[in-house]
């Protein structure tokens, strides 16, 4: 029981500071702007915008669910009309009022303000204006441009692609593990390596999870993780970052055609799922929900051989052993309306780790899901080399120190079986998702080659 020299404090804080702390007394935006909740509501938000006609003032409030429209009357509160006047954007409010259908005001619903308390004066001069800015502007007010409403939607789908993705794997049997972001080996290469000082002695940031991935399916089956992987590539690409989001997969017992199975099944579910539940964040982007709509397992799928072949019959200067870049897998891609499969890649553009077919040495058991319209690679993946004698001989093909590998070997001497796996950059997904012109705007703070803050 609160004393009575607790409740007098208490008593005396001032309204604006009672109503910074806690949820229950207000009303998200969203639950207006859906009909959902009409009549006397007390919301809370920052300011968006606002402007004034004569007598009233027309207030854009705007909190992680939507923008709404409050209008103000100087008839309704003098002080209050003339307080609320000089405030600046990004200014913090909470409102008391009457909301409504109109279908004047932008969302369809306003709110008539009866009374208001402001939590947060801003300060003059925001930052960012309502006009154009130039990209690199605002990467530096990236700390700022995270509140616009299409960041917002970003920010939504995101967490969303990630939510159902993880629904989904856990509901077939995957689960969750986590492996060190210290490695002190490459995964993917040398080439693409974060050295660090790790107590006197050269480390690693994790490319990927996989070499520690195979190493657990031995214990607990399919497994997956969601987490930060590091690539040091010197790309100006709209397509690279220097740190992404990797959601990777690994599993015991499959081989390559079951992999891209359970890859366009899984796909194929984020995207109808996205596609219902987040409509209108997609639309404002200008992706058409119903194109999401369309991507339905099963997936079209081509050797690379074939995809070199359609490159050179439309004019692109390629042969047979060269890596498809960004430029290739987007000429391949434009012609394309859904994912599909570019697989049996050379064994000289692929890791050491990818299992040689049996029927032809020269090429891998891989596969990459290309994204259309352009996007390209959305998933690299494939069969692993589960033999002893195989896996050395890679090694030593590619060049690399075996010592460096004495664990990862190990798990060809207990216990081996055939298994897959693969890696999808979480914001490369988004990028194609959302028509997104770079991968920067995919991603909170983005991390490349010439950006590394705030």
């Amino acid at each position: 029981m609160a004393s009575e020299k607790t409740k007098t404090k208490t008593q005396k804080q001032p309204a604006a500071e009672n109503r910074a702390i806690g949820q229950d007394n207000f009303t998200e935006i969203g639950q207006v702007l859906a009909g959902k909740k009409t009549g006397a509501v007390s919301v809370r938000g920052w300011l968006y915008h606002k402007r004034s006609s004569g007598g009233l003032l027309f207030l854009t409030l705007r909190d992680r669910t939507g923008l709404l429209q409050c209008t103000l009357s100087r008839k309704t509160d003098t002080k209050l009309f003339d307080g609320i006047e000089k405030l600046q954007d990004e200014s913090v409010l909470a409102i008391d009022g009457e909301a409504k259908a109109d279908s004047r005001a932008p969302g369809g619903y306003e709110l008539s303000v009866k009374s208001a308390d402001v939590i947060s004066a801003a300060e003059p001069d925001y930052p960012i204006a309502k006009k154009e800015h130039g990209p690199e502007f605002l990467m530096d007010e990236r700390h700022l441009w995270l509140r616009d409403p299409k960041m917002q939607a970003m920010l939504k789908l995101r967490s969303a692609v990630m939510n159902i993705a993880r629904d989904w794997l856990l509901k077939h049997g995957y689960i969750e593990f986590q492996s060190p972001i210290f490695m002190s080996a490459a995964c993917e290469g040398g080439s693409t390596l974060f050295t660090v000082d790790y107590f006197g002695k050269p480390a690693y940031l994790t490319q990927s999870w996989q070499l520690y991935a195979e190493a657990a399916i031995a214990s607990i089956g399919k497994i997956f993780t969601i987490s930060p992987s590091f690539r040091a590539e010197k790309s100006r690409t709209r397509r690279h970052l220097a740190e992404f989001w990797h959601l990777e997969v690994e599993e015991p017992f499959q081989d390559i055609d079951g992999l891209m199975k359970m890859e366009e099944e899984f796909v194929s579910h984020i995207c109808q799922t996205v596609a219902k539940e987040c409509a209108q964040e997609l639309k404002e982007f200008g992706r058409d929900p119903a194109e999401l709509l369309a991507v339905k397992a099963p997936f079209k799928r081509m050797t690379y051989a074939d995809a070199i072949e359609l490159l050179k019959k439309d004019g692109v200067d390629v042969k047979y052993g060269d890596d498809l870049d960004w430029e290739k897998e987007k000429a391949l891609t434009l012609k394309h309306k859904v994912p599909f499969f570019v697989y049996r890649y050379p064994k000289g553009i692929k890791a050491f780790y990818h299992m040689p077919a049996p029927d032809d040495p020269k090429v891998t058991l891989s596969a990459d899901l290309l994204a259309p319209e352009g996007y390209g690679e959305l998933i690299g993946g494939g069969q692993r080399t589960h033999d002893y004698k195989a896996l050395m001989k890679r090694i030593e093909e590619e060049g690399l120190k075996a010592s460096d590998y004495d664990w990862y070997l190990d798990l060809r001497k207990w216990g081996t079986v055939p298994h897959s796996g693969f890696g999808m950059g979480i914001e490369r997904l988004l990028m194609w998702m959302l028509k997104l012109e770079h991968i920067r705007d995919a991603i909170p703070f983005p991390r490349m080659m010439n950006r590394i803050a705030p």
